[in-house]
């Protein structure tokens, strides 16, 4: 765009250009892929939106039918999966086009909503990580007496908080244009029809890293501690003989591994999360202190690695869950339907 709009000497004739909107005075310039990486992109890019939707789709429809898996932990995974799957219908399907296309053809009103929606679900997800994660702390230093803390009222309002601050941050941000205080010609000068591009000021890049970053470090420092504690579980564990193993302690030592086995499941969506995630947000620095210089090609990678996060989580407890694998089993051959199915037994044990 800045070369066009120099009109270097090495720059394509004015016949060559390509436009977002070709009758239409101040359309962007359109840099169309061409037929096979389309197809290829339009195929990765639509397998991510399918993966995302179903997944965790599959994720609420377990934890909401099967009785077994009501509990205050549940109940918080299957909100992440209700901010991962909004992922899926409102964000990556309008992106996908914008990515492959270089043009933004859903009005200027949706491109802030869409923003909006990347933010607040963005946020969400990281906010019921967060909570997650002390939960499992929770759980594995004192498995018996958990159940009496965390209890669904608890649940409820770490739900409730991650919605709420996530959604009124993002819209209050981005829907009051405060984002771009400061930035108005830069705005100006890129503001083209068939765009979607939202700048944010240094000040609010750093709140929004911080934002981002807090509740990162509290989970590292939750799941450094709850493998400690669940590495010196182990080792007491193995230290015991198989007398004291098949005494009353036995069912505390149960507890004991489920809830460590369920720590480590989340610990690598939280992984996952930062590796997806952290990579954007660095970005977002980067560019808001350096004048904007990364370009458009890298910004897409860093964004779609990022979108990518919401269909990993439900990969992630189909590996490590068999309730889950069981739980999907019945869905897709609609067992679900049959009266009773609710109350079908999904563990092993």
């Amino acid at each position: 765009l800045a070369t066009f709009l120099r009109g270097d000497s090495d720059s394509p004739p004015p016949e060559a250009v390509q436009l977002c909107y070709e009758n239409l005075n101040g359309s962007c310039v359109k840099t169309p892929y061409s037929a096979g990486p389309r197809l290829i992109l339009y195929t990765v890019f639509s397998f991510g939106v399918v993966l995302t939707v179903c997944g965790n789709l599959l994720v609420m429809i377990s934890i909401l039918h099967f009785k077994q898996l009501h509990s205050p932990a549940n109940f918080l995974i299957a909100s992440l999966a209700c901010a991962d799957f909004l992922v899926g219908v409102t964000v990556m399907p309008f992106s996908t086009v914008r990515s492959v296309e270089s043009c933004w053809y859903f009005g200027q009103r949706y491109c802030q909503l869409h923003s909006c929606f990347e933010g607040s679900f963005c946020y969400a997800s990281i906010y019921h990580l967060g909570f997650i994660s002390l939960d499992r702390y929770a759980a594995v230093t004192d498995p018996l007496i958990y159940p009496t803390r965390f209890t669904s009222s608890v649940s409820g309002m770490c739900i409730a908080f991650s919605w709420l601050f996530s959604i009124i941050y993002s819209f209050c941000l981005l829907g009051t244009g405060v984002n771009a205080a400061g930035l108005e010609d830069l705005v100006h000068a890129l503001s083209c029809v068939g765009g979607c591009q939202i700048a944010v000021n240094q000040s609010w890049v750093l709140v929004n890293f911080l934002l981002f970053f807090i509740p990162t470090f509290v989970m590292i420092i939750v799941y450094s501690k709850i493998f400690l504690i669940a590495k010196h579980q182990a080792r007491k564990i193995e230290s015991m003989n198989e007398k004291t193993r098949r005494s009353s302690d036995s069912y505390r030592d149960r507890v004991a591994k489920r809830e460590r086995k369920a720590a480590k499941t989340l610990g690598i969506a939280v992984v996952a999360f930062l590796i997806s995630w952290l990579p954007y947000f660095l970005d977002s620095i980067i560019d808001a202190f350096l004048g904007f210089i990364t370009p458009t090609y890298i910004y897409e990678i860093l964004v779609w690695i990022a979108y990518y996060n919401s269909a990993m989580n439900p990969l992630i407890y189909a590996f490590f869950y068999p309730w889950f694998r069981k739980a999907i089993k019945l869905i897709i051959t609609g067992n679900v339907l049959r009266e009773g199915s609710s109350t079908i037994n999904l563990f092993s044990e």
